[in-house]
């Protein structure tokens, strides 16, 4: 029961980060757009830097943005910051339940470094609390005055970030703790920088003050790397998902392309919504960024033992035998591996039927790359992934 229990408090905190992280990725997404789309128009009030008119729902919108403040305060004022909070908040609760309960099966592989698991906790919890504070450092530094200087400084720091994580952790637990690293830094950007510098916005005007326009400024750099960054960390939350990925000896250099893929793109939208003129070539830089994730990808695979000569798919009892052995104890009906107690994804390996049903995932997971068994807790050996490869060679989609 309590197993069980324990199962459905991580079903349940995964559909709470999602369903927050769309709120949160929908208005930043939604601002941006706005914020670009603004015109200076004759006869805007005083202080008004630009309008846009907007039409949803069989309604039309009046959209007004203020250079620093309104002359006083309005009676009423929604602050956009509980979608972030509850991002990181349930996304960090995610992270415990998942990858630090469990971190001796997702976060430690002793083939890539001899953690234990409390460890690797600490280097995962110190991680991101120094990223932050490495990032929040870079922004406040000379570098910060130049957009440019600091995307490419930033760029720099998650991507030795990504290499260093894939000396400590598994491929998976590595994607995931770039991914939070990054995350915390755009949750800290709401909460260290933007909420408190529109505070003080606010305590200006309720005391008569000018604000200080610097404060808004600050604010909107932030939310722009916030902009570029969310992309990227979408693909590097679902990369635990993606043994082709996080399973590849490249998997740091797949992120370090994925990074200005997602910035491409979102620099396209960016534009459009500004009414600049568009920036096709930005698809030709995602394009080119995906194909060689793509490369990388299969490059890896040329890592995994060669099949033995004269081994063909009709080898199947011995693929059967090592699935039974290394992979059934867990995908099964009823899971004998302590702490699982439902099949992962609902894969079950436990009979002939099933296993020939699975037979890709299989390739993909176990032969192609080393993604399962996670950290290789069964001990499946290279000669028992060079026959699975081996077996596996001719199968396609489909069969």
């Amino acid at each position: 029961m309590e197993l069980m229990l324990w199962e459905w408090l991580g079903t349940l905190v995964r559909w709470l980060h999602v369903i927050a992280a769309i709120a949160w990725i929908g208005s930043s997404f939604y601002f941006i757009h706005l914020d670009l789309s603004l015109r200076k128009r004759a006869g805007q009030a005083e202080g008004v830097m630009g309008e846009a008119w907007q039409v949803h729902g069989g309604g039309f919108y009046h959209m007004q943005k203020y250079g620093v403040a309104p002359a006083r305060m309005p009676e009423e004022l929604t602050w956009f910051k509980w979608e972030a909070y509850t991002t990181w908040l349930s996304g960090f609760a995610l992270l415990v339940v998942v990858y630090y309960v469990g971190a001796a099966t997702y976060l430690v592989d002793p083939a890539v470094a001899a953690l234990s698991p409390m460890q690797a906790v600490g280097l995962s919890v110190g991680g991101i609390v120094l990223g932050w504070l490495a990032y929040n450092g870079l922004c406040r530094s000379p570098l910060g005055k130049s957009d440019l200087w600091l995307g490419l400084a930033t760029y720099g720091f998650l991507v030795l970030a990504a290499w260093g994580f894939a000396q400590l952790f598994s491929g998976r637990g590595a994607y995931m703790q770039v991914g939070a690293m990054a995350g915390t830094m755009m949750a800290a950007n709401v909460a260290m920088v933007i909420i408190p510098n529109q505070r003080k916005v606010v305590a200006d005007l309720l005391n008569g003050r000018c604000p200080d326009p610097s404060l808004g400024k600050q604010a909107k750099q932030r939310s722009l790397h916030n902009n570029f960054l969310t992309l990227p960390v979408v693909f590097l939350m679902l990369g635990n998902h993606m043994p082709l990925a996080f399973g590849s000896p490249y998997a740091w250099v797949i992120v370090a392309l994925v990074l200005p893929v997602g910035a491409a793109i979102r620099h396209f939208f960016n534009s459009c919504h500004a009414g600049k003129p568009t920036p096709w070539w930005t698809w030709g830089v995602a394009a080119a960024g995906m194909a060689g994730v793509i490369a990388l990808s299969i490059a890896g695979t040329a890592h995994a033992a060669e099949p033995p000569k004269g081994m063909t798919a009709e080898g199947f009892a011995a693929v059967e035998e090592i699935v039974t052995t290394r992979c059934s104890m867990c995908h099964a009906a009823q899971p004998a591996w302590d702490g699982i107690v439902a099949p992962p994804k609902g894969v079950r390996l436990d009979s002939a039927d099933a296993i020939a049903r699975h037979l890709i995932q299989v390739r993909v997971q176990s032969a192609l790359t080393h993604a399962m068994p996670p950290a290789n807790v069964t001990e499946m050996t290279a000669e028992e992934r060079a026959i699975l490869r081996a077996a596996t060679e001719n199968l396609r989609p489909g069969w």
